[in-house]
């Protein structure tokens, strides 16, 4: 039995997967590349969500949050405990994510916790950040656990091409 990489599934995720079609350009190839690695891809990894993810897709618009709700119903969801709370409190007492975006200090710091290999997200301010990263990952380490590889789903297709 051959094991399965972990992928912790930042909320952008189902919102691009779901979304309609984007007039801007760069964001409908972000729709495009998220439905290909979802369609050609989740398969070969254990996906994980949390009550972050629940949280942040059952809210804003109804339709779209049932169509977020539907595309990540039974995936499992990984717990936020002490350790996760007090390592989303420490990123952001860096500075390097603002207070107002603590959720999204939690999506790393909950991966971080449950040892996922990949945090998948399209966050490139406070998630997917190579400027900011690299100092978070010292946070991260410092409290005793290891960063994911965070990436975006083109990063993410194993070396297979996609159309």
């Amino acid at each position: 039995m051959s094991h399965k990489p972990t992928v912790y599934l930042e909320t952008t995720i189902p919102s691009f997967l779901t979304s309609r079609p984007s007039n801007n350009l760069i964001i409908a190839g972000r729709q495009e590349v998220t439905r290909q690695w979802w369609e050609r891809r989740k398969d070969a990894y254990h996906v994980f969500i949390s009550q972050y993810v629940l949280d942040e897709a059952s809210s804003g618009n109804p339709e779209a949050s049932e169509r977020r709700m539907n595309v990540i119903k039974g995936l499992e969801s990984l717990r936020i405990d002490n350790d996760v709370v007090a390592l989303a409190e420490r990123i952001i007492e860096t500075g390097l994510i603002p207070s107002k975006a603590i959720t999204d200090a939690g999506h790393i710091a909950i991966a971080a916790r449950h040892s996922m290999d990949f945090l998948l997200t399209w966050n490139c301010t406070h998630i997917a950040n190579a400027e900011i990263l690299v100092k978070i990952n010292y946070v991260v380490s410092a409290a005793g656990f290891f960063l994911p590889t965070i990436c975006t789903p083109d990063e993410l297709f194993g070396g297979e091409e996609y159309e």
